[in-house]
């Protein structure tokens, strides 16, 4: 039973990676051709090193927002499963339980949001 919840886990991750190389891939597009040309080839090749730097940027923006996503959808979903079956097992402990699994939350979500800070800062800053 233990293998069939992580064949699935890394079949969604999969799925994830490969929606994530499919949205990046117009970040390897071709600029369109300007209609003044280019003064010295120093000039030319810092756009392509901007163009890659770019590229790059994109992609690994993505993959962090992705990883933290779905890291933190899996916690979470755990985290609901596990508290639902503890309130189950105690129902007295309900409120105990409650205001541990929404501390919990919170974390979770708070290092998804600090993900997505860094993304942010990494796009527009660096």
């Amino acid at each position: 039973m233990k293998t069939m919840n992580i064949k699935k886990v890394l079949s969604v991750l999969l799925v994830m990676l490969a929606l994530v190389v499919t949205m990046a891939a117009p970040a390897f597009a071709d600029e369109p051709a300007s209609s003044e040309p280019a003064t010295t080839q120093s000039a030319q090749a810092e756009e392509t090193t901007d163009a890659s730097t770019t590229s790059a940027k994109a992609i690994g923006s993505a993959i962090a927002v992705g990883l933290a996503a779905a890291g933190g959808a899996l916690g979470m979903g755990i985290l609901g499963s596990k508290s639902s079956e503890a309130i189950a097992r105690q129902p007295e402990a309900e409120g105990k339980i409650r205001t541990s699994m929404m501390l919990t939350l919170v974390f979770i979500e708070t290092a998804i949001i600090y993900a997505l800070l860094v993304v942010i800062l990494i796009i527009f800053v660096l």
